[in-house]
């Protein structure tokens, strides 16, 4: 299941992955990849709700409900990523309070 366009793995694709060895330098560089797609996702789906909520505004289109189905599917990309954004803190801010 992908989240609004993202390219997040479904649950059954994460546990079906067989164990690797996986450098942290690969780890980071995936994970940074990983982050930097589903930002540049969650930009155009904005960026293209604006188009049509602009076009909508100058008359250009006719369809009302694919504006209002836009703009909701931006709204809700755009919570989702606050909400990951705001458990990742929460993870970091956790690992951080660990005792070594």
């Amino acid at each position: 299941m992908n989240i609004a366009g993202t390219n997040f793995p479904s649950l059954n694709q994460i546990g079906n992955e067989q164990p690797s060895r996986i450098t942290p330098n690969e780890v980071q560089s995936n994970f940074s990849s990983m982050l930097k797609n589903a930002i540049e996702d969650l930009n155009h789906i904005q960026l293209e709700s604006d188009k049509q909520t602009e076009g909508l505004a100058n008359g250009n289109v006719e369809n009302l409900h694919d504006v209002m189905i836009s703009a909701q599917k931006a709204s809700i990309t755009l919570e989702t990523g606050v909400q990951v954004q705001r458990k990742v803190i929460d993870a970091y801010n956790e690992i951080m309070r660990m005792q070594v």
